[in-house]
């Protein structure tokens, strides 16, 4: 009863943000299914169908890539297995058919889509900017990457989604933000080059034993993409290693004609990656020394993946876009922690 009562003292304080939040994810889950394809067969999400079909006949979907040259694709399975475990086990449930299996899995989608807009919101309106948290979800909710992947269906939402609420958590719930990006991880690893900057902030953040913390934080991390991976590593670990490699070794492709500087240069193999992982590393460095916050570091590491990577799809795009409004909130710490140090700074006396 208590807490339905702070509850609603909380609503009718914030009945025009719950207004505004609720009209805007209206709009966007009446929108959103206008995008939804009658024909997805041939796109990524029919290969998420299929890798569960084949798990359920006994089938490994990382052993076909044994048969390949590494290089070309032949619709690989290249993710850490959460996803097609799901597709089997929502298959085993009784969406065997593929009519029945896209539209429970949309809808699962749609949901996340949804709620990533929610979470920006709720990230920045705690700041006192009711209209910058409502231009964040509602550029969220509306630009054309983002409409795109609802016409694709990728599980990518649900893999954003959990980013997102890691970075916003982190300070406050250390162990649920790592476990949230491990599950981002384990559905797809597109964020694995922000490893680096949150054992950078968990060092930073401990005062005492830093290595061990550290560590433990790195292992929290790599727990769900080993934890699912633990039986296809028992069933064909060569198959597992180099289908999760393929990506790194594939020929350049992208959807949009331009060519990362090593597809220019014909560059393979660790030379074609120094440029990106060197001005990665500068990006890490200078989350250590704190001259940057997390979100603009999160968005800067994902922008260098983005542009310097030689294979680029249009659904990349959707992992910068919540970070960008996000940046403002590193600029409001820095303009709070610019003002604390100016009044703290003594002043000289006659």
């Amino acid at each position: 009863m208590r807490a339905l009562l702070i509850l609603g003292r909380y609503f009718d304080h914030h009945k025009t943000a719950f207004f505004v939040l609720i009209l805007a994810l209206a709009l966007g889950g009446a929108i959103g299914p206008r995008f939804w394809q009658a024909e997805t067969e041939g796109l990524d999400i029919y290969y998420g169908w299929v890798e569960g079909s084949r798990l359920l006949n006994g089938e490994n979907p990382y052993s076909r890539v044994l048969a390949g040259n590494m290089r070309d694709n032949d619709k690989y399975a290249t993710h850490f297995p959460v996803f097609y475990e799901l597709s089997a086990l929502s298959q085993w449930a009784g969406l065997a058919d593929y009519d029945r299996w896209i539209a429970f899995w949309r809808s699962v989608f749609l949901a996340f889509y949804l709620a990533v807009g929610a979470a920006l919101f709720c990230i920045l309106y705690p700041r006192g900017r009711l209209l910058v948290a409502t231009v964040a979800a509602v550029f969220w909710l509306f630009n054309r990457w983002t409409l795109h992947v609802i016409m694709i269906e990728n599980a990518d939402f649900i893999a954003v989604f959990l980013l997102i609420v890691s970075l916003g958590v982190l300070r406050r719930y250390p162990r649920a933000s790592l476990l949230l990006l491990s599950f981002s991880l384990g559905l797809k690893q597109m964020a694995v080059f922000l490893i680096p900057l949150y054992l950078v902030w968990v060092w930073q953040d401990v005062g005492e034993r830093r290595m061990r913390r550290t560590l433990l934080a790195a292992l929290l991390i790599a727990s769900v993409p080993v934890i699912s991976s633990l039986p296809f590593l028992v069933w064909d670990a060569e198959g597992l290693f180099q289908s999760l490699l393929f990506s790194a070794t594939r020929y350049p492709v992208d959807h949009f004609g331009v060519l990362s500087l090593d597809a220019r240069l014909g560059w393979e193999g660790l030379p074609a990656r120094l440029p990106m992982l060197a001005l990665m590393l500068a990006i890490y460095a200078s989350a250590l020394r704190g001259r940057i916050g997390r979100y603009t570091a999160s968005l800067l590491v994902m922008a260098v993946f983005i542009g310097y990577n030689s294979v680029l799809f249009l659904q990349y795009m959707v992992w910068i876009i919540p970070l960008v409004p996000l940046v403002v909130y590193d600029g409001w710490n820095q303009a709070v922690s610019a003002a604390g140090h100016a009044r703290a700074r003594p002043t000289g006396g006659a």
